[in-house]
Parts: C-alpha cells; sequence; structure tokens
C-alpha cells in the first residue's frame, strides 16, 4: 500500500530524544515487551482523535497524536499518560526541510499537503519530557491515529485502505524518532458509531539485513472503568 494514501502518519519530532538532558530514549529489550495501557490515557487520545476526525475532509487530512509517559520495567512498558503538543509541520525550519528534501520526494507529492503529518514542537516536546520526569515516569514513545481513508479522501484514493499497521511512511519515521513504543489508533465510523483498533510496534530494524518491517508488541488495555461500570 502506497504511503500516500496515510492522512495523519506518525509524528517526527524535531529533537532526537526522549529526555530534555540528551541521554538516550529507553530501548527495547531482547524479549518483546508487552505493552499495558491505561483506559483513561486512551480515553484522553480517543476524545482528541474524534474531535480531528469530525474536521477532516479530502483536502484537509488532519493529524491526531500525543506523547506516551509511563515506565519500562523489565519486558513491560506502561503507558499512564498521554501529552499532546503542537504541529510544528509548516512552520519549523527543519520539519519544512525534512519534508521537503525526504519525505515527498520518497513517498509521493501528496506529503506537500500542510495537513498531512506531524512534527512535534521542541518546546512542547521538552515540557512533555519535564512532565514525565516530574512524575517519575519515562516517555516512551508516541501515537497517532489512522482515519478510514477510503471514505473520507479524495476518490483517487478511496481505494487504499488504512489500518492499525504502520505504513511505509511510518516505518520511516518510527526509525528516525528512534522511540522505542509506537501505537496505531484506527479510527473509523459507521453508522452514526465510532469505532477504534490499536496496536503497539517498535521502530524497525537498524540492520538492512534484518528487513524493514516493525516488530509487533503485544498490547493490552486496563478494562477498569468497564468493571466499575
Amino acid at each position: 500500500m502506497p504511503a500516500t494514501t496515510n492522512a495523519s502518519e506518525s509524528a517526527l519530532p524535531d529533537a532526537r530524544c526522549g529526555t530534555p538532558d540528551g541521554s538516550p530514549p529507553v530501548r527495547t529489550t531482547r524479549t518483546p515487551p508487552t505493552v499495558l495501557m491505561d483506559d483513561q490515557a486512551l480515553a484522553e487520545f480517543l476524545n482528541a482523535a474524534v474531535g480531528e476526525y469530525r474536521l477532516v475532509t479530502p483536502e484537509t487530512p488532519l493529524p491526531c497524536f500525543a506523547l506516551l509517559l509511563g515506565s519500562a520495567e523489565g519486558t513491560t512498558y506502561h503507558v499512564r499518560r498521554v501529552a499532546f503538543g503542537r504541529n510544528a509541520r509548516t512552520s519549523d525550519p527543519a520539519a519544512r526541510q525534512e519534508f521537503r528534501d525526504t519525505i515527498v520526494p520518497e513517498f509521493g507529492p501528496a506529503y506537500e499537503n500542510e495537513h498531512r503529518g506531524w512534527w512535534m514542537d521542541s518546546r512542547d516536546l521538552l515540557r512533555a519530557s519535564r512532565e514525565a520526569d516530574a512524575l517519575g515516569m519515562d516517555l516512551l514513545g508516541s501515537i497517532h491515529m489512522h482515519p478510514d481513508w477510503h471514505r473520507l479522501g479524495p476518490p483517487s484514493e478511496r481505494g487504499k485502505v488504512l489500518s492499525e499497521r504502520p505504513t511505509p511512511m511510518d516505518r520511516h519515521l518510527f526509525g528516525r524518532t528512534g522511540w522505542p513504543l509506537n501505537i496505531i489508533c484506527y479510527l473509523e465510523h459507521r453508522g452514526g458509531v465510532f469505532y477504534h483498533a490499536l496496536a503497539a510496534w517498535a521502530p524497525p530494524p537498524r540492520q538492512p539485513s534484518e528487513g524493514t518491517e516493525c516488530p509487533e508488541f503485544a498490547l493490552r488495555v486496563r478494562t477498569s472503568a468497564l468493571l466499575e461500570a
């Protein structure tokens, strides 16, 4: 599936690490981790994603992106909070250069659209890193939305279906950010009701001989709200 079908690809922050002091981000272990996500964190992201989804048009494929805050212990990533930030896709000089010189030539002219793609504002990235540090948490990675673009997009893209799996563009940006955890939330609207699916991914292997696919993590969402209902 061509990467140009993705209406709201992964984020590309204008910083290369998840901590304000420049230390490396949390790394995955040899055993594939399990991802535990608090339901309140997911609900906060879904509320924002639905809000953006309602504004999407064929000309404005608005993205929804957030950072993941939590802990990494042994073979478990525990996502406890999400942190939103501003999109510097069109205002940051490094972002404009990255899209102009790398992304558009490699993934197609659809990415000339300033609404397609995300670049986390460095000030918001720093704020989220400090918030995580103050709470005794780590900045684990990111979550972003894939809408049912085959229903919302222009006729030329209606035959290409997105899902919770990474697109070629996602794989590129997951590798570029280097964050160990990347969650994709597929969101669709049918019969007046929203549905979603989630999947968690590691960055693609750094060695070309190991392939380009992103390893998938087991993802579990806390069910406390359901049990209390």
